[in-house]
């Protein structure tokens, strides 16, 4: 019988892609064990790239998990007693999470975080292992104006503003985020063909951050796609400072803050935020591509 490896992580796209190095942690810490992943089905086609998951299961959030007996069970997706629980109830063999573990900070970058609870556990990591290719840089510039919460929605006007300063871009989004998506893509003065916002599955947006060259987002998943690829990228902050969520330093990946934090959740754009001028973003973007 095949050796069973449970990780939790029932959370979005930027939060699977910044617990990457977590989880190729655990395939090089447990080779002969069949890793399962807890987490949104939506985000299947990411899996394969990671090259640390045999198997998913759809769970949205802390739980319940529908996993029977794993010999060890992880705890990837937070601190609190529902994501414990949901894990407890599976009945694993080792259960490893915060509950026993270092101190939990809320100052620390959310990829070492989970970083830190496995090396306590004695596992050892590489928070860097972030990679999942290298683009070619020979697709367009991608503006992504949307994020999961207003706080972190820098205006569409300046979005638009943005893309008019730079060349072969084209403006994406998910269905939700359509109408913000289009009024970008007008007020920037670009052909329908370049608004591709509610027509791209994350399979199609991954093979286009894969080959894109430029990202310019807020603190959204694609951001981490654009890290994940290695795309140059500019990266907007709000409520929340790049130090916890923000791209690696370096290798051509800018994140703008005005060093305040406020609410990430909240339902207007973020003070902040709204401190970040398009000036800023087009000479940032036009660094990072130079």
């Amino acid at each position: 019988m095949a050796l069973e490896l449970l990780v939790l992580r029932g959370l979005g796209l930027g939060d699977l892609l910044t617990a990457v190095p977590a989880l190729r942690a655990l395939r090089q810490a447990f080779p002969k064990h069949r890793i399962t992943l807890a987490a949104p089905a939506s985000l299947s086609a990411l899996l394969p790239l990671t090259c640390a998951v045999d198997d998913l299961v759809d769970v949205s959030g802390p739980g319940p998990v529908p996993f029977e007996r794993p010999d060890i069970a992880v705890n990837l997706h937070g601190r609190g007693p529902q994501s414990v629980e949901a894990l407890r109830r599976t009945d694993p063999g080792r259960l490893i999470s915060y509950t026993v573990g270092p101190p939990w900070r809320e100052d620390v970058h959310e990829v070492r975080r989970w970083c830190e609870l496995l090396e306590w556990h004695g596992i050892a990591t590489d928070p860097e292992d972030l990679t999942l290719g290298i683009s070619d840089r020979t697709g367009p510039v991608i503006v992504h104006p949307g994020a999961a919460y207003p706080a972190r929605r820098w205006p569409p006007e300046r979005f638009a503003e943005v893309a008019a300063n730079l060349d072969d871009v084209v403006v994406t989004g998910n269905a939700e985020e359509v109408p913000l998506a289009r009024r970008v893509a007008e007020l920037a003065g670009l052909p329908e063909e370049r608004m591709l916002a509610g027509r791209t599955a994350l399979a199609d947006l991954i093979d286009l951050v894969s080959k894109a060259r430029l990202v310019v987002c807020g603190d959204t998943g694609v951001a981490h796609l654009a890290t994940a690829f290695c795309v140059p990228s500019v990266v907007l902050f709000g409520p929340v400072s790049p130090a916890r969520w923000g791209p690696p330093p370096g290798w051509r990946h800018v994140a703008l803050w005005a060093g305040k934090t406020g609410d990430p959740h909240g339902q207007r754009p973020d003070p902040g935020l709204l401190k970040i001028e398009v000036s800023e973003v087009v000479d940032a973007a036009l660094e990072v591509t130079s």
